[in-house]
């Protein structure tokens, strides 16, 4: 008996890790609802989880922990909503003049959603795989080059800030760590935030792009404030009441 305990445990959290990638979130009743056991069991299987490091427990259930992750398996985790926030953001892509973007996956969703090229347009990225996609969309493509920070596939440090704040952008398309309506946004290290903040003072406008399993939520280096964003796209409707803490501080699509 204690053998099959032991293998069914295992297969719940199988399955829950699953459903952290597919959705970006674990919703406690809904996973005691799919896996057909109590909220008490799937509560418990996320401890363990948390212990291992493997995710985050919140209030209701469970979000991506908190640390530094390749692009990879940025990219693969929540890729549902980054493609409704994609769609949301491509209508605000000029044709003409420098757009940055930062080095998450919501902003490579972005990027590998374009179509066509723009001749007129200089895309710029402190991302290897970011700047791939530029690449096939941009008259001009630019990778910001510094530190490689092996840990999130992107390129930090003094180099790389210096080179983010050489142009004038029309616009900066960011995501975080995490966003919380009294900090601003987060990093889950302080080089990613200073090359962000590069990015900001050299930009008209700034455009946050996250899902809704980050609002609420603090990382360890603090970022953006709230007078840095011009504009930020969730996955879900503007009307939406997970929204309400954010309405009086920034726009919101």
């Amino acid at each position: 008996m204690a053998t099959t305990s032991t293998v069914d445990a295992e297969s719940r959290r199988e399955r829950l890790l699953e459903i952290l990638t597919t959705d970006g979130i674990i919703r406690l009743d809904a996973a005691a609802e799919r896996l057909g056991v109590s909220a008490m069991t799937v509560r418990r299987d996320l401890a363990d989880l948390e212990t291992e490091g493997q995710l985050r427990r919140v209030r209701g259930g469970a979000v991506p922990s908190l640390r530094p992750r390749s692009f990879v398996d940025r990219m693969s985790t929540g890729a549902d909503a980054k493609l409704v926030i994609a769609d949301k953001a491509l209508d605000l892509m000029p044709t003409t003049g420098a757009v940055a973007f930062d080095a998450s996956s919501t902003a490579g969703t972005v990027l590998a959603r374009m179509e066509g090229t723009r001749d007129e347009l200089t895309l710029a990225t402190n991302s290897y795989e970011n700047f791939q996609s530029a690449r096939r969309v941009a008259g001009t493509a630019l990778l910001i080059g510094g530190e490689a920070e092996e840990r999130t596939d992107s390129f930090v440090g003094l180099l790389a800030c210096q080179a983010a704040g050489s142009l004038h952008y029309s616009r900066f398309f960011t995501s975080a760590g995490a966003v919380d309506a009294e900090r601003g946004t987060s990093e889950v290290t302080l080089a990613e935030t200073q090359v962000k903040l590069a990015f900001v003072d050299a930009s008209d406008e700034t455009v946050l792009l996250v899902d809704s399993s980050k609002l609420g939520q603090r990382a360890l280096a603090r970022a953006l404030n709230w007078q840095h964003v011009s504009l930020m796209i969730t996955e879900l409707d503007p009307t939406d009441s997970r929204l309400d803490p954010y309405r009086e501080l920034v726009a919101l699509a």
